[in-house]
């Protein structure tokens, strides 16, 4: 924990944890403010669970949350109300500890000098010259007069963000790009699904993010709040401006917890459990293991989804688990699943269902999760019924897995880059926006029809990185473009040592990456496991976050003709 006093009365952090109760209460801390909204990441806890924990310790918390960058008037007035009628001291907390410095700075407007308020931030370790901007600007966010400038900007420090920007340094050493994300941890995602069934130690999924960043790359760490397109500009946190000739978009998705009612409160208790936070694999493994007997329930929401098979491979992990531990006959296993098949590409159904017969697993189509009372040990299931008409059905649990709706992220959705849908609206072949063509888009917030997979933004990595050079004139890239097919795998772990190794292209077109004598994928496979276990994570750390395209070379197609075609 990383405790920043900016008066007497009050603290501010970045993102605090359960386990840091017991600190914040010897430090004398007697409340707590969150300033940062549920499901920003992977890593994060909710609320609730923060909430619960201070409870515990006698600590009280309050939820004022507030996006990146859009701290506004009426929140820091009610950031003055809490901290008038909370014990003290207290700490405020976000993802970094700015927004929470900048209600307080509102709440200070017109009580303290504009300098004072400065200086108290600058001291804490926060530049508030943006927000003093914005003050004194009416309100106006300034974008004529950008702070920042890159030839390439990337938002998104993911694996796709990483991946374009190494990419884009390998092809053009000199080229001048920035790579904007608050975090200071990466994640590799694939790995949790194993975490919670035993195999990995969730801490060899996690490594510094500035040791991560391409070299010659700059990393603004920050957060963006919103997108001015039609100047070249984005906003960052604080108000501060950055502008650019390439602008890249991939900065993953949102978990949104609070579609489901009761789980943010539920998570990590009573059961209830997730492979999709970086803190809840470990309890997945723990509930596995610990489960003798009883009903063990795995829910898929409606797609898209990031890796549509996830919700399953954890449920087969843990069944074979269950097998292997004499208890399989004792345990009821559910799969709620808010489609209408169990996967998407129809040639890996009949392997996959083999298993679904072997482990005794009831599968509920057309099952949305709707709720869950945790201290009930009750999920609430939304069922569609085949003549269009709804109801609800429910079930007791001694476990369960739940994998949340999925969206793209607030700063995305209401966006000028963003459709309908609110995914940002990109070519499904070039990758480059729709509307704006110094805007390309990889990974999970395009609204490309692949799967979301680190497959698929390996694939799209070096379109997107061509592309993009192509447009700033560069080298032989300018006289043809980058297509992206769709391809995206999923490997399919469905017992510990077998794999079913999806691969896909656009359409759900088969797209094997070995001989069918070496590997077939629509068949469990031990050398896929191998695939998945030893040598998928050092080629992800050592091979696509390095810029090499191993197996991943994009179609190219000669611009200049096709140019001459569409005149």
């Amino acid at each position: 924990m990383d405790a920043h006093k900016l008066t007497a009365e009050l603290f501010v952090a970045p993102q605090i944890l359960p386990a840091d109760m017991s600190a914040l209460r010897a430090a004398g801390i007697r409340a707590l403010i969150c300033n940062r909204p549920d499901g920003e990441g992977n890593d994060q806890p909710v609320f609730a669970e923060i909430e619960a924990t201070a409870r515990v310790a006698g600590i009280e918390a309050r939820y004022l949350p507030a996006e990146p960058g859009k701290v506004s008037d009426d929140q820091g007035a009610q950031f003055a109300v809490l901290m008038a009628e909370l014990p003290k001291p207290v700490l405020a907390y976000c993802r970094t500890g700015m927004r929470s410095t900048t209600m307080w700075a509102l709440s200070q407007t017109g009580k303290l000098p504009l300098h004072e308020i400065l200086d108290t931030a600058q001291s804490a370790g926060y530049d508030l010259k943006g927000v003093v901007r914005r003050i004194a600007n009416g309100g106006r966010l300034p974008v004529d007069a950008g702070e920042l400038t890159h030839e390439v900007v990337i938002v998104g420090g993911g694996a796709a963000g990483i991946a374009v920007a190494a990419s884009l340094l390998a092809r053009s050493p000199g080229l001048d790009v920035a790579i904007i994300d608050p975090a200071d941890v990466h994640y590799y995602q694939p790995g949790w699904t194993l975490v919670g069934g035993g195999v990995f130690d969730v801490r060899d999924t996690v490594r510094a993010m500035g040791s991560l960043i391409p070299r010659g790359a700059h990393w603004i760490k920050a957060a963006v709040a919103a997108f001015e397109p039609e100047r070249d500009a984005l906003i960052l946190d604080g108000c501060r401006v950055v502008r650019y000739q390439q602008l890249i978009v991939c900065p993953g998705l949102k978990l949104d917890w609070h579609a489901i009612d009761g789980l943010a409160e539920s998570l990590g208790r009573n059961g209830v459990t997730s492979n999709y936070l970086y803190q809840l694999a470990p309890y997945t493994w723990e509930l596995v293991k610990n489960l003798r007997g009883g009903r063990a329930l795995f829910t898929q929401p409606p797609m898209p989804i990031k890796c549509a098979g996830a919700p399953q491979k954890a449920m087969y992990l843990a069944a074979d688990h269950w097998r292997r531990a004499g208890v399989l006959d004792k345990t009821e296993i559910g799969f709620f699943n808010a489609g209408a098949a169990l996967f998407g590409v129809p040639e890996y159904v009949p392997a996959l269902m083999e298993y679904v017969r072997a482990y005794g697993i009831h599968l509920n189509f057309q099952h949305a999760l709707s709720a869950i009372d945790g201290h009930r040990r009750i999920a609430t299931f939304a069922r569609t019924n085949p003549d269009g008409t709804k109801d609800f059905v429910q079930r007791e649990f001694d476990m369960i897995h739940v994998v949340p709706p999925q969206k793209a992220p607030d700063f995305i959705r209401v966006s000028p880059l963003a459709d309908a849908a609110g995914w940002v609206d990109v070519d499904p072949a070039t990758l480059r926006h729709k509307r704006y063509a110094n805007v390309h888009a990889l990974g999970d917030a395009g609204n490309t029809p692949n799967a979301k997979t680190a497959a698929a933004a390996r694939a799209q990595a070096p379109v997107v990185a061509h592309n993009v050079l192509a447009a700033c004139g560069r080298g032989k890239e300018a006289r043809s473009e980058a297509h992206y097919n769709g391809y995206g795998s999923c490997p399919l772990t469905v017992e510990r040592g077998k794999i079913v190794l999806a691969e896909f292209l656009y359409g759900g077109k088969l797209a094997p990456s070995f001989p069918k004598w070496l590997i077939d994928g629509t068949r469990p496979s031990r050398l896929a496991w191998l695939l998945k276990e030893r040598i998928l994570p050092p080629l992800y750390w050592e091979g696509m976050l390095k810029g090499r395209e191993w197996m991943v070379q994009p179609e190219l197609v000669d611009a200049v003709a096709t140019k001459e075609v569409v005149s």
